[in-house]
């Protein structure tokens, strides 16, 4: 009976070991590969899996997560001649365990080495200016060409980033003076547009002022040639009237056109600036002594035709003549 117990304990020893051997359990996030004598046959996936004991074995373990690395820094010479320094970040996350891990030897390694290279590639292929300023492009080049190199090895490259491009020191100050020669550039040049601006408007105001001006001035002599117009009507009517009165034999309203005229040439003379001394009869019985010989001489000047006229005019008719 001795015996028989160890014959057991070793039976149910060697049953533990088999199943231990048998039973994998797979975390998530992770995919094993099994191989059997040596050679790939299967992709146990993450939960409870059964393999045969001590004829298979796992073979790689490898994450199907999204893994990230850091790209060291490398030295690149651009197209134009410049050398700067740049690093950067791969995010890649593998899709096919089985080629991830039999495909290559050091995935990440390999990775690394990929992405280096074509930084230097597509950086080396843009000038300083395009590799400052496009660094989207940048990022979407090599993600397009990596993951293109990468496809046969079961990954998906899902973002690279280039953290940090460093001019040399000497370039970085000759970038910024030439900035500076830029800037005071554009500045000198908004500043003249401002005066040429400034000028055309000047300028502008200048022609409006003028155009109203002579409009003004065009107006104004409008108006004088309108008033001088109604005064010479106005003159041509008082002419006419007089001669009309005079006509039917109204000496007064001579007399008054005469003495009309005569004052307004003292009045003349009188205002005039240059005038000191003027030798006029200008006294009120002057005037009237000058009147009454202007009638006088009217009076003589007139026929005896209009003055029969005139009176003829006054006396009112009767209805026959008196014998």
């Amino acid at each position: 009976m001795f015996g028989f117990d160890w014959v057991v304990i070793a039976v149910v020893v060697l049953i533990i070991l088999v199943l231990f051997a048998g039973i994998k359990t797979i975390p998530q996030g992770s995919n094993y590969t099994v191989e059997r004598f040596g050679r790939y046959t299967r992709t146990l996936t993450p939960g409870l899996n059964l393999i045969v004991p001590f004829i298979d074995r796992i073979g790689a373990k490898i994450s199907m997560m999204e893994q990230v690395l850091d790209v060291p820094t490398q030295e690149v010479i651009t197209r134009d001649n410049a050398t700067v320094s740049a690093d950067g970040v791969v995010f890649y996350q593998v899709l096919d365990a089985a080629r991830a891990a039999y495909e290559v030897k050091g995935l990440e390694n390999a990775i690394l080495n990929l992405t280096m290279t074509n930084i230097r590639t597509v950086m080396g292929s843009m000038d300083l200016d395009e590799l400052l300023s496009k660094r989207d492009d940048i990022n979407d080049r090599l993600l397009h060409v990596v993951d293109a190199a990468a496809s046969p090895w079961g990954i998906k490259m899902t973002r690279i980033e280039i953290k940090d491009i460093e001019p040399p020191r000497d370039l970085v100050e000759s970038m910024g003076r030439q900035m500076k020669a830029e800037r005071d550039k554009r500045a000198n040049i908004l500043e003249a547009e401002g005066e040429r601006a400034s000028e055309i408007l000047k300028a502008e105001g200048e022609k409006q002022a003028l155009i109203l001006q002579a409009e003004g001035r065009r107006e104004a002599a409008f108006r004088d040639a309108e008033a001088r117009e109604r005064s010479a009507e106005a003159e041509a009517m008082a002419t006419r009237v007089v001669s009309e009165a005079v006509a039917n034999g109204d000496v007064q309203a001579l007399n008054y056109f005469v003495a009309q005229k005569y004052t307004e040439a003292l009045g003349k003379l009188a205002s005039a600036p240059n005038q000191k001394v003027m030798m006029l009869p200008v006294e009120a019985a002057s005037l009237i002594g000058s009147l009454t010989g202007i009638a006088e001489i009217a009076k003589a000047s007139f026929s005896d035709e209009a003055v029969q006229r005139r009176a003829a005019a006054r006396v009112p008719t009767t209805g026959g003549e008196s014998s």
